[in-house]
């Protein structure tokens, strides 16, 4: 059993791109270089992923990045890129400059036909499985593969991980999902059935349980196989980022720690202070770099 927690404070004349306050527009108006593919893992229009490569021979880890935006398809009065996969490319470029092949999922939510329960967690799951069929061509090293999850993509990363306990029964069960060696949740609540009731202070919608289709007191069984207490022990090493979302809301941290920890999991804790939501997304802020090397260190 392990657990870590570790504090960055640091000044603001360090960085190259001043961080308090990047909104997701920054994000996806930064020039970044385009992705190597972008390949369909499904019929549907947004079941799809923009692949990365180094320009390492390989055999290259690969980082998954799951984005978030409340689990909507848009978010009133905000650009529908804000809720897309196209804040996170920033990230995704520079992982992969610093030799990680980066596999950046899109993915139906709530507001999309067939999103939301169950169709957008089949998507991850679709998605994710979906390196098997590209690994050979394009080197990638599946031994070594780490899950990134922002915002609400941060709280499907722990179901993305523990998908192998699924009992068949399951309406989410897969066969012979992908393993992966570990996961970061960047600024999320890692618990759905616990942040479900505060789900108004992290959102200006109802996003969780519109996405599960009710609370967690209406349909529990859907909380039950998607809340990451309920999968314990994951098995798996853990790292949260926190940020300005998780402000105030450190006892829905210590909660999940407790738990997780008590089952023999282990879990890391970057606290970033005085990072707002989307600053660690900025690779070339003062908060990006911790993030970066996180991420990097989880896939030796």
């Amino acid at each position: 059993m392990t657990f870590v927690r570790l504090t960055f404070v640091l000044l603001i004349g360090r960085a190259v791109i001043p961080a308090q306050g990047i909104q997701p527009a920054d994000l996806w108006k930064q020039p970044v270089p385009g992705a190597d593919r972008k390949l369909a893992y499904g019929q549907d229009a947004l079941q799809f992923g923009e692949l990365r490569l180094p320009k390492t021979k390989g055999p290259r880890p690969v980082v998954i990045l799951v984005h978030g935006g409340c689990f909507m398809d848009r978010l009133p009065r905000r650009d529908p890129r804000d809720t897309a996969l196209d804040p996170l490319r920033p990230l995704a470029a520079a992982l992969t400059e610093a030799g990680a092949a980066t596999w950046n999922l899109e993915y139906r939510r709530f507001g999309n036909p067939g999103g939301g329960w169950p169709g957008s967690f089949l998507d991850l799951a679709a998605g994710t499985d979906f390196l098997r069929t590209i690994a050979r061509a394009n080197r990638l090293d599946l031994h070594r593969v780490v899950l990134v999850g922002h915002s609400s993509g941060g709280m499907l990363v722990y179901w993305l991980a523990a998908r192998p306990k699924l009992p068949r029964s399951s309406p989410l069960y897969s066969k012979n999902p992908l393993p992966v060696k570990a996961f970061v949740n960047v600024d999320a609540p890692p618990d759905l059935a616990a942040a479900q009731p505060l789900e108004r202070k992290f959102c200006p919608v109802p996003g969780i349980s519109e996405f599960m289709g009710g609370t967690a007191i209406e349909r529990p069984e859907r909380y039950a196989a998607t809340s990451a207490i309920s999968l314990l022990p994951i098995g798996v090493p853990q790292t949260i980022v926190a940020g300005g979302l998780l402000k105030g809301s450190y006892d829905l941290v210590s909660s999940y720690e407790a738990s997780a920890t008590s089952k023999g999991d282990s879990v890391t804790v970057v606290n970033l202070e005085g990072a707002g939501h989307f600053d660690m997304l900025a690779p070339g802020s003062q908060y990006g770099k911790p993030l970066i090397e996180a991420i990097l260190a989880l896939l030796k």
